[in-house]
């Protein structure tokens, strides 16, 4: 059944003000008739982790290649597809990380949407600064422009201390600069770029920086991976929206001593995974977020 959360009333909640959000959660294909009227829409993916073994997946040599199924399935092909980091799991040795996102590359070249946009996790990136992610998939950050929205890609993860550094965030005000002060900015990161819960690593040290930066834009809304699970924030006026992992899921944020995964449950084989539609009505400045399973019940 699908579920309405006006943002007007979520900003409420948080005693802030803003225009509409819309999120909810629908089988494939539920939000066809919605999109006739929006501009565009595209698919959020993220911490695939491929190389992972282990008991919270056991199915995990099948389960990225079960969410490919599930996104070429949709009634309507997504506009673009963008993985928000940690495509692999991590390692030490070189050889065998090169290898892990050949054969993460070589699964997701089934997708049957020709625009696919990659950024790093710490997995991917924090143990040789992302050279071998370049390697593969091109810069860490970078902008682009997508019917008439401005799409900003934030690395807080090639270096380990979890920053995105003065280099990186001069480059994004210049950046921002070049948008006029109405723009529609989304930006991605890997890493939440305010403090969710920094004694997990659920924050980026300079993250407030970066937020500086947006702050003057009234119409500004960030995704991002790192957590496992969904999460919605508020930082002033902009929305911080996390995405559920395709692997295993974690707990909500300081809700035990240690972040742990969460069991793997035979009854339920993929509760707590997934991945998301998020449909843009761009003259609104609104965003429509559809949480998808990795395979229908």
């Amino acid at each position: 059944m699908k579920q309405r959360l006006d943002r007007r009333d979520f900003l409420k909640l948080a005693g802030l003000g803003g225009a509409v959000f819309v999120a909810g959660c629908a089988d494939m294909g539920a939000m066809s008739s919605a999109r006739a009227l929006d501009d565009f829409y595209f698919v959020q993916l993220s911490d695939t982790h491929w190389g992972f073994e282990g008991p919270p997946n056991p199915d995990a040599a099948v389960t990225l290649k079960k969410a490919v199924a599930a996104v070429n399935a949709l009634t309507k092909p997504p506009d673009f597809i963008v993985f928000t980091g940690d495509l692999t799991h991590t390692t030490d040795d070189p050889s065998e990380r090169r290898k892990r996102m050949t054969e993460f590359k070589a699964i997701v070249a089934d997708l049957k949407v020709g625009d696919i946009h990659f950024m790093p996790g710490e997995h991917d990136a924090s143990l040789d600064n992302g050279q071998a992610f370049k390697e593969f998939f091109g810069e860490t950050h970078y902008s682009f422009d997508h019917k008439g929205v401005h799409f900003i890609v934030v690395d807080n993860v090639s270096d380990p201390a979890a920053r995105i550094g003065d280099e990186q965030l001069a480059w994004m005000e210049a950046d921002l600069k070049r948008q006029p002060n109405d723009a529609r900015i989304v930006v991605f990161t890997h890493r939440p770029l305010f403090d969710l819960a920094p004694k997990w690593d659920w924050a980026t040290r300079d993250g407030d920086r970066a937020i500086e930066l947006l702050m003057p834009y009234p119409n500004v809304t960030v995704f991002y991976g790192h957590i496992h699970q969904e999460n919605h924030h508020m930082t002033g006026h902009i929305a911080h929206h996390s995405a559920k992992s395709l692997i295993f899921a974690l707990p909500a944020p300081n809700s035990q001593p240690n972040r742990t995964p969460l069991a793997w449950d035979p009854a339920q084989p993929y509760k707590g995974l997934g991945f998301r539609e998020v449909t843009a009505n761009v003259p609104r400045a609104e965003f429509a977020i559809t949480e998808m399973p990795v395979v229908k019940a």
